[in-house]
């Protein structure tokens, strides 16, 4: 059988989701793991130097806060 996918990347099993939520470290990682990709996107930030050239960069303090936010949820009862 295959594995269900969204937007061609297969779904995060149900098994780890409810690991995670158990508190287990290994499946809270593997949930992180699965959405850095997204994080990364929404955390994406143009920046200018003192050239006025743009660069794009990773907001490294918003994406912790996101992860944070992301392990206070599944940890909720």
């Amino acid at each position: 059988m295959n594995q269900p996918k969204h937007k061609g990347k297969a779904l995060l099993p149900l098994s780890v989701s409810k690991a995670a939520c158990a508190g287990d470290s290994g499946a809270v990682e593997c949930v992180l793991r699965y959405y850095d990709d997204y994080m990364n996107k929404l955390c994406t930030r143009t920046l200018y130097d003192k050239a006025g050239y743009p660069h794009v960069c990773v907001d490294e303090y918003m994406k912790r806060r996101m992860e944070i936010r992301l392990i206070q949820a599944m940890m909720k009862p």
